[in-house]
C-alpha cells in the first residue's frame, strides 16, 4: 500500500489502468478530469442538483459566481422548498421564503448605510437566526464576510478587525464589550439581543433593519465577495483563510462519506463560525433541510433537539460528544434519538475509546472528518471503520488526496511510518490574507499534521507535527499518551505537551481533569500510561485542574496550556 490516498471509482480505476504507462503528470491530469465526472454525478444521485431542470443548474452555478455558495443555496431552497422549514432556534423556525425575502431587505437596508459591494463585514455571533440572515445578506449584498471568533478575547478579536480590514461589524449583544477596542465611528449592528443585556445608546438591529428595507433583491454584484474563515489560533493570533470561489464539486466531498440527509433535519453544535459547520450547513441547506441550531451546547438540550426535531444528522466536536457521554445512560435513555443516521464529529481528535462508546450508545452513526481551514476535507472515518480502527480518520472521499513525506520532502510508500500529512484537494484555501501560505510539495499541501497509514489504507493522525518531543534520545508524540489517559474510567479531559527538560531536553506534562468523586492521584496516572506504554512515554508532571482551555471549536489552546503552572 503506498502512502497515498484518493477516492477512486469504478471508472476512475479503468481510466488509471488504461494511461498507466503515461507519465505521472499525464495520468494524474486524466484521473483529476475523470474523478471530477463522478464528482458530478455523486452530486446527481444524491439530489444536490437535478440536470432534468437545467435551468435551476444554471442559476445555481451564476448564483455561485456572483453571490457565493451559502446565499445561492437558500434562494435554491426558496424556489424549491419555500414554506419548508430552514432554521430553528430558540425563537422558533423560519421557512426558507422568510430567510429569503428577510435577507433581500436586510442587504437592501445594509447598502443603504453607505457600504458597498467589496466591502469587508464582520461577524461576530453565535448560530441562530441572525447568523443566517446576515450570511444571506452579505451574499446578496457583495460583501466579504468576515467570520469571527466567538471565543475571542479583546486584544484578538481588534487586531483581526484592523488586520482583515473591516468596515463594519454585526455581532451578538453578549459582544457589546468587544466593540470597545474598534473605532468609534465603525458601523454596527445587533444580530441577537439577550434579555436584560444594556444596549449602548443608538443601537439598531438587524430586525430594526429588515423592517426598514426594501423588498426585493438588491442589484446583483459582479463577483461574489466571498468569505474568510479563521484558523483555529491555538497557538497564536487566528490567521484569515479566504474563499472567494468554491468548486461546486466541494459539495460532493462530503456528500461521497456521509449521510447527509434531504428535506430531513440536521442539528449544528459545533459553530457555524468554523469551516465544518459552515459546509455541512450549506449543503443541508441546499437540499432542503432544516438546521436545528444552538447558541451555547448543553448536553442533554441537545439530545432533546433530537428527540424533538427528529433529527437526521448531529453536527458537532468531539468535547461536545464526552458531554453527552458523561450525562450517563439513564438520561440519555430519556430521550429518543433513534432518528439519528450520522454524526459527524470535525474541529478535534477523536479518542478512540469515545468513538467505541457513542457507537455503543447511539448504534454505528459516527463519522470522523480529518481536515482543517487551510487543506479543506482531508479523510472521513465512517461507522465500520470506526469499528474496526476505532483511532482511524479514514479514508480521503472523492477529489481529495493525501500523501505522506519526511523531513527531506521524500514520499512515505510503506504502511505503518510515520510521516507529515500532505492534502490535495480542490477547496484547498488561497493563502492567508496576510499573504503567507502552506508548504506545497508536489501539489499536494502541508496540513501541519503527522500520521502514517495502515495496511488497509486507512490513515491515522499522530499529533501535530511541531509537537513531537524527542525525550533522552527517544521521539514522542503526546497524542498517543492523550488517548490512552483519555480511556481511564476517571479522567474526563486530558492534554499531554512537552515541556522542556535540563537533563532529557524534554519531558511529558500530562494536564488531567478528574471525573467528579474521582480519588485518582499522580501515580495512579503514572502507573496507567507504565502499564500501557513504553517506560519514556510516562508523563513525568502530572497536573489536576478543573478544565482544559478550549476553543468554541474543541481544539486545546495549547499556549494556554504551557501557561498552567506545574505547581
Amino acid at each position: 500500500m503506498a502512502a497515498v490516498a484518493g477516492k477512486s471509482g469504478p471508472l476512475s480505476a479503468a481510466v488509471t489502468k488504461a494511461v498507466g504507462l503515461l507519465p505521472e503528470s499525464v495520468t494524474r491530469t486524466v484521473d483529476d478530469a475523470v474523478e471530477t465526472a463522478e464528482a458530478y454525478l455523486l452530486l446527481q444521485t444524491s439530489g444536490f442538483i437535478d440536470v432534468r431542470h437545467p435551468a435551476q443548474v444554471l442559476r445555481a452555478v451564476r448564483g455561485n459566481r456572483t453571490l457565493g455558495p451559502a446565499t445561492t443555496m437558500i434562494k435554491k431552497s426558496a424556489e424549491q422548498y419555500p414554506d419548508a422549514p430552514a432554521v430553528t432556534d430558540e425563537r422558533g423556525t423560519l421557512t426558507f421564503r422568510e430567510i429569503d425575502e428577510a435577507s433581500d431587505r436586510l442587504a437592501n437596508a445594509l447598502l443603504a448605510t453607505g457600504l458597498r459591494p467589496g466591502d469587508v463585514v464582520g461577524m461576530l455571533a453565535r448560530d441562530h437566526r441572525g447568523l443566517v440572515l446576515t450570511i444571506a445578506a452579505a451574499g446578496k449584498a457583495g460583501f466579504r464576510l468576515a467570520m469571527m471568533n466567538t471565543g475571542f478575547a479583546k486584544p484578538q478579536f481588534a487586531e483581526v478587525a484592523l488586520r482583515e480590514h473591516v468596515q463594519a461589524m454585526l455581532h451578538d449583544s453578549e459582544f457589546v464589550g468587544l466593540l470597545d477596542a474598534l473605532p468609534a465611528d465603525m458601523p454596527r449592528f445587533l444580530t441577537w439581543v439577550d434579555d436584560g443585556d444594556a444596549l449602548p445608546g443608538g443601537s439598531i438591529t438587524i430586525d430594526e433593519l429588515i423592517d426598514r428595507g426594501p423588498a426585493g433583491a438588491p442589484p446583483t454584484p459582479e463577483t461574489a465577495g466571498g468569505f474568510i474563515i479563521l484558523t483555529s489560533g491555538t497557538t497564536g493570533l487566528p490567521k484569515g483563510a479566504p474563499r472567494t470561489k468554491v468548486d461546486p464539486t466541494t459539495s460532493a466531498v462530503f456528500l461521497d462519506r456521509l449521510p447527509i440527509p434531504k428535506r430531513g433535519s440536521v442539528a449544528v453544535a459545533s459553530p457555524l463560525f468554523h469551516a465544518t459547520g459552515f459546509a455541512l450547513w450549506t449543503i443541508a441547506t441546499s437540499m432542503g433541510n432544516e438546521t436545528v441550531t444552538m447558541r451555547r451546547f448543553d448536553p442533554e438540550n441537545t439530545l432533546r433537539l433530537i428527540a424533538e426535531r427528529h433529527v437526521d444528522l448531529l453536527v458537532a466536536v468531539p468535547t461536545m460528544l464526552a458531554r453527552i457521554m458523561a450525562l450517563g445512560p439513564e438520561t440519555i435513555a430519556k430521550y429518543d434519538t433513534s432518528s439519528l443516521r450520522g454524526i459527524v464529529v470535525a474541529g478535534s481528535a477523536l479518542a478512540p475509546e469515545l468513538a467505541e462508546r457513542v457507537q455503543d450508545t447511539f448504534g454505528d452513526v459516527l463519522y470522523n472528518l480529518y481536515g482543517s481551514t487551510e487543506v479543506a476535507v482531508a479523510s472521513i472515518a465512517t461507522p465500520d471503520e470506526l469499528r474496526r480502527a476505532p483511532g482511524t480518520v479514514g479514508r480521503p472521499p472523492i477529489t481529495s488526496h493525501v500523501a505522506l513525506f519526511d523531513e527531506a520532502g521524500r514520499r512515505i510508500t510503506e504502511p505503518d511510518v510515520k510521516g507529515r500529512v500532505f492534502v490535495r484537494a480542490g477547496a484547498a484555501f488561497e493563502g492567508y490574507t496576510d499573504g503567507r501560505t502552506k508548504e506545497v510539495i508536489d501539489g499536494f499541501m502541508s496540513s501541519g499534521d503527522m500520521g502514517h497509514f495502515d495496511a488497509e489504507g486507512l490513515l491515522f493522525i499522530d499529533g501535530r507535527d511541531d509537537d513531537m518531543i524527542v525525550s533522552g534520545g527517544e521521539n514522542v508524540y503526546p497524542q498517543e499518551v492523550e488517548n490512552l489517559l483519555s480511556a481511564h474510567p476517571e479522567v474526563l479531559d486530558v492534554a499531554v505537551i512537552g515541556v522542556d527538560d535540563a537533563d532529557f531536553g524534554a519531558r511529558l506534562r500530562a494536564l488531567v481533569v478528574r471525573t467528579a468523586g474521582s480519588a485518582l492521584d499522580v501515580e495512579g496516572v503514572r502507573d496507567h500510561v507504565r502499564a500501557n506504554l513504553a517506560r519514556y512515554k510516562v508523563p513525568r508532571d502530572v497536573i489536576f485542574v478543573d478544565e482544559l482551555p478550549r476553543n468554541p471549536t474543541g481544539k486545546l489552546i495549547r499556549k494556554q496550556l504551557r501557561e498552567i503552572p506545574a505547581e
